[in-house]
């Protein structure tokens, strides 16, 4: 167990938070890609949203914790089996703690 002014630093450091909005294009529709982001997210504590795009795209935000939304993110790139992401873009935004859950848009 840690104590003193170190172990205040690194209770910061493990308690970051993130906020992140990805785009991924490619071949991301009609592969389960909202529900297994949305699993996904779950089982990592992410709060957000993730939808269908008119232009075959995926959209998603995730907020938590760094290391989580890290993960997610890492996660998106490569997408579920059956995916094939073309670009993947991602813009880090401030963290607004808006969301109660994650969902999927509709």
């Amino acid at each position: 167990m840690f104590t003193g002014q170190n172990s205040l630093a690194i209770d910061k450091i493990d308690m970051a938070t993130s906020r992140a909005h990805v785009y991924v294009h490619g071949r991301v529709q009609g592969v389960s890609f909202r529900a297994n982001t949305r699993r996904n997210a779950q089982l990592f504590g992410v709060k957000g949203w993730v939808k269908n795009c008119d232009d075959g795209s995926v959209e998603a935000v995730f907020e938590g914790e760094k290391i989580a939304v890290d993960n997610i993110v890492k996660w998106c790139k490569q997408g579920p089996t059956g995916a094939l992401v073309h670009r993947f873009d991602v813009c880090w935004e401030d963290y607004a703690d808006e969301f109660d859950a994650f969902s999927i848009l509709y």
